[in-house]
């Protein structure tokens, strides 16, 4: 057990992984290597426990160790993700810690098993052997690609307190199941692909009439692309303030982010409105060459407008007026999704109930989706899909 303690010791002493011994999972490891005959089955449980937890196909301690090493925000790979240079001292440090990880990767229970004399059965786990330093200087190579810290791990995100957070469960809309507004859709597809080829790419405002699939879109390209080095970050319109302080801290990042805006409109007088103005028509700290606006809207020139508005007694009040109603013209590209007329709504059911797998006639199908858009107040996207679900519940 000597072997292992010494082991124990050389990962308390991790410097460039530092924080990784705030994992769980290195934790239990480091404590079951220390453990003395009689704690050995708490700990054993307890590293089994977190590995069993953790959001991994196969129980594998080199595995996780591996995930965690990748998903790790620390000097070194920073200074490499920025093309910055590195000391080699640091250099040589990471590549010895790394070697190290591996090696404790490969410990499995059977493996550690051997090395107690506790008679009952204990909760096991794989461990392989791999390359870690290999492994990592082939993601540093590709980095603009999965990312880093949170970004490797997750790809959707919301601002909580300032705090860019992961969201756990995303929505995992695919583009595959919308159906209608193909030419609309094509036009965010091509824009979010320039941004990935590190094109110019436009900020852009969608449009049009609620339910027509505006919102989904944007997540369904965002999912579309994640494998290939997009994020998107979900911001509400009360938290617009933030913006440059957050596109300051994206724009070193390696890989590329939409910002989402969903149901964007302002009073005459609200503050986030010049927030969102400052960055469209771009100032010190205008939107970088890694970062989009997309924003949807029901609102054509996102600014509610009373008839009292028209009455002030601003004495320039046709200039002040003109800036409200041209925020939506500072969008680089505008979308629209029209409400569909009979005849789309019926071809987006068809679709609909052929991806469902519905047994129901066609003709009764569409008499049912006529009958339901009329309780629902028009034809529209939602009310086909919210169709479509029903009918899928009853068969």
């Amino acid at each position: 057990m000597e072997q292992y303690r010494q082991l124990a010791k050389r990962l308390r002493s991790l410097a460039v992984f530092r924080s990784l011994l705030e994992d769980p999972v290195i934790k239990g490891l480091i404590a079951l290597l220390e453990a003395d005959s009689e704690s050995v089955p708490e700990r054993w449980a307890a590293l089994a426990a977190a590995l069993y937890q953790a959001d991994q196909e196969q129980v594998d301690l080199g595995e996780y160790l591996l995930s965690a090493v990748l998903a790790d925000e620390n000097r070194y790979m920073l200074r490499r993700a920025r093309n910055r240079p590195v000391d080699p001292l640091l250099e040589r440090q990471a590549e010895q810690e790394l070697k190290l990880l591996g090696g404790a990767g490969a410990l499995s229970s059977q493996a550690l098993r051997s090395g107690t004399d506790w008679p009952y059965p204990l909760p096991e786990w794989r461990g392989e052997q791999r390359d870690f330093w290999s492994i990592y200087q082939e993601r540093l190579e590709r980095i603009p690609v999965y990312g880093y810290g949170i970004y490797a791990r997750h790809h959707t995100f919301v601002l909580k307190d300032g705090v860019i957070t992961p969201v756990l469960h995303p929505d995992e809309t695919a583009l595959e199941q919308l159906s209608g507004y193909q030419a609309e859709r094509r036009q965010v597809l091509d824009n979010t692909a320039a941004l990935l080829r590190g094109k110019p790419a436009a900020n852009i405002l969608l449009y049009g009439d609620a339910g027509t699939g505006k919102s989904s879109t944007v997540k369904a390209v965002a999912n579309r692309y994640r494998e290939e080095g997009l994020r998107l970050i979900e911001l509400k319109k009360d938290q617009l303030h933030q913006l440059p302080g957050l596109m300051d801290a994206l724009s070193r990042n390696p890989l590329k982010f939409i910002l989402f805006i969903d149901d964007l409109s302002f009073t005459r007088d609200d503050g986030d409105f010049s927030a969102l103005k400052a960055v469209l028509e771009g100032t010190v700290a205008a939107k970088g060459s890694n970062t989009v606006i997309y924003a949807t809207s029901n609102r054509r020139h996102l600014v509610r407008e009373s008839f009292s508005d028209r009455a002030g007694d601003d004495v320039h009040f046709n200039d002040t007026l003109q800036e409200l109603t041209s925020l939506s013209d500072r969008f680089g590209l505008t979308i629209t999704f029209l409400r569909p007329d009979k005849k789309q709504y019926m071809q987006i059911v068809r679709d609909l109930a052929e991806r469902y797998g519905l047994t129901l006639p066609e003709e009764e199908l569409l008499r049912r989706a006529d009958a339901f858009a009329v309780r629902r107040g028009g034809y529209s996207p939602r009310t086909a899909r919210q169709l479509v679900e029903s009918l899928s519940a009853e068969e």
